[in-house]
């Protein structure tokens, strides 16, 4: 048998933010009752700007998702009547 080829890991990030802007997103693995209830949201926006908010969630350490998640609940908290 031939040995494997070196690879970087499963789900590891890329050294250089470079790089990482022009991967393709990959959906994280999910787990928890909030994941059963979720629903995907589809926007435009520029390439500059998908590049510098992958910038910003790589230098946090946090997935694109989940800093856009919490943006996303802190501009449109929950408040009362809001659930169907």
């Amino acid at each position: 048998m031939s040995e494997r080829s070196p690879k970087r890991g499963f789900a590891a990030r890329p050294a250089d933010p470079e790089s990482w802007i022009k991967a393709t997103e990959t959906p994280p693995a999910r787990t928890g009752d909030a994941a059963a209830f979720t629903a995907r949201l589809t926007i435009d926006i520029t390439p500059e700007l998908r590049g510098r908010i992958k910038i910003v969630a790589f230098q946090r350490g946090v997935t694109v998702a989940d800093m856009l998640r919490d943006l996303l609940a802190r501009e449109f908290p929950a408040t009362e009547g809001d659930t169907p």
